[in-house]
């Protein structure tokens, strides 16, 4: 029970259909019930054509909790919610529904974009791992030829001893898989054009350097507009024969027209998780090429990984509650630079 003089912020949940049964358990509900003044069952998922009931709620929220689908926040919507002081994200990007609206208005906005970045980092690193030992090319050798004669000659380039990794881009994401990678005998190359001083174990160096120097490459860069095809047809073709390249970013990163006749020729191989457009067309060779890794955009947060969003959420609204800063607080500024 709380008192009647309940001094806790009213929110709402908004996010598209189905996606708040999979982020909140019933002890996350509950949770959100005990911390703020809200309907956990009720979800926004129309906030520029509300019905009366998303609508009266809108009206007074103070909180809004949000996730993928969620309704751009437009001025006319934020007509809509005179009493809206702050914005949880409980995803990664917020680039999607927050607009320049809520930074004239003041509005507070924070993401569990640290907490999206684990999945993608640990996807990645086994990514990297895979590519190193051979692992999708030996393992469709020893079915085709089932037989464990030549492995000896056929390894000799395998193995992650020494092997030079490029990490592009510097952002959560990238920082995380270079950490994962400190426990392996391995040389780790950055391209950020943003970072003046190289994070421990790594070396500093340039995009083209980096693409010549490194026999696996992951791109952990955002989508900008300067970041348009970075990977593009010179670098390319200074990565080494047998190069892997692995996107888990955007497609758009990639010039894949320039990548497909080094995938086809069987000269690079490639991890791809995104692709530009996000579904290849049904006769792209991305689907067929036995070099190939093409899985569906799932190294960010699925299933029970959801849930640690969640929870980072969850503890963004108990430290508004109490009167603490934000500890993963979004600015305007911050987007220029981010995904």
């Amino acid at each position: 029970m709380h008192p009647a003089t309940d001094s806790r912020p009213t929110l709402l949940l908004a996010m598209g259909p189905g996606i708040a049964d999979r982020l909140l358990t019933g002890a996350h509900r509950d949770r959100l019930a005990a911390l703020t003044r809200t309907d956990p069952h009720l979800v926004a998922h129309d906030l520029a054509a509300p019905g009366p009931r998303v609508a009266a709620a809108l009206a007074e929220a103070e909180l809004l909790l949000t996730c993928w689908g969620a309704t751009p926040l437009t001025a006319d919507v934020l007509d809509r919610a005179p009493r809206l002081k702050a914005v949880v994200h409980a995803a990664g990007s917020v680039k999607h529904h927050i607009t320049d609206a809520c930074w004239d208005r003041g509005l507070r906005v924070t993401s569990a974009a640290a907490a999206n970045a684990l999945p993608v980092a640990e996807y990645a690193l086994a990514a990297i791992l895979f590519a190193g030992k051979g692992v999708l090319r030996s393992a469709q050798r020893y079915a085709r030829h089932r037989t464990d004669d030549s492995w000896l000659t056929e390894s000799a380039p395998w193995g992650n001893y020494h092997r030079t990794i490029g990490i592009i881009g510097a952002s959560r994401i990238g920082r995380r898989v270079i950490e994962l990678l400190r426990p392996f005998d391995c040389e780790v190359l950055l391209y950020d054009p943003y970072v003046t001083t190289a994070p421990p174990g790594t070396e500093l160096v340039g995009l083209d350097d980096l693409c010549a120097r490194s026999t696996v490459i992951s791109v952990h860069a955002p989508q900008l507009p300067s970041t348009y095809r970075m990977i593009g047809p010179a670098q390319l073709a200074a990565m080494p024969d047998g190069t892997t390249l692995i996107n888990t970013a955007r497609g758009s990163l990639v010039d894949e027209t320039a990548l497909l006749p080094h995938l086809v020729s069987g000269r690079l191989h490639a991890v791809l998780d995104v692709t530009d457009p996000e579904l290849p067309s049904p006769d792209s060779p991305l689907w067929t090429l036995p070099n190939v890794l093409l899985t569906p955009h799932v190294a960010g947060s699925l299933g029970n990984e959801l849930h640690r969003m969640t929870d980072e959420a969850l503890a963004e609204i108990t430290r508004y509650t109490i009167g603490e800063p934000f500890a993963d607080e979004v600015h305007a500024a911050d987007l220029t630079r981010s995904a």
